[in-house]
């Protein structure tokens, strides 16, 4: 008589949630600024912890000076569909930041102020990085009032140090 043996089973597999994800912005474009709000509020729309950091020219997003007066850049933009030397033209660049902004207001997409406030109350977070502060020879009193804390790059990569978590880089 032969005797048959059973399948061996695949251990099952352990299901990785989405617990944290981390924004990183580097520009200070609207399509940048905008993704990473969009995205970081999203995901606490979807229950899951978020965090921005902003460093080099991303930190225009937190200055106040600066953070409803960003643009699109227009010269270098394949997205645009306008050749390289017509976006460099006086004028292109408000143009097209001017056209931009029309169509998020009929999205009633907020500003980049109250977005980050919109953001913020939900319970997303919005750190600094300290070398692009230094080298860009910003003080914390420049920034949002309500950005969480200035860190160093370890700082940051401590905070992601936790199962479940994803960098995004926009």
């Amino acid at each position: 008589m032969e005797t048959v043996e059973a399948p061996v089973k695949a251990p099952a597999k352990k299901e990785k949630k989405l617990r944290k994800i981390m924004i990183i912005n580097s520009k200070a474009t609207i399509d940048s600024v905008y993704a990473a709000l969009i995205l970081a509020n999203g995901a606490r729309m979807e229950g899951i912890e978020s965090e921005i950091f902003c460093t080099f020219f991303g930190l225009e997003m937190l200055q106040k000076e600066k953070m409803d007066h960003l643009h699109v850049a227009t010269v270098g933009n394949p997205g645009l569909h306008i050749p390289t030397m017509i976006g460099g033209l006086p004028g292109m660049e408000t143009l097209a930041s001017a056209m931009m902004r029309k169509e998020m207001d009929k999205l009633d997409i907020p500003p980049v102020s109250e977005f980050l406030e919109i953001y913020k109350a939900s319970g997303g977070k919005v750190f600094a990085c300290k070398l692009a502060m230094e080298m860009f020879h910003l003080e914390k009193k420049d920034l949002w009032d309500d950005l969480d804390d200035v860190l160093t790059v370890g700082d940051f990569y401590n905070r992601a140090d936790e199962e479940g978590t994803q960098i995004i880089f926009v």
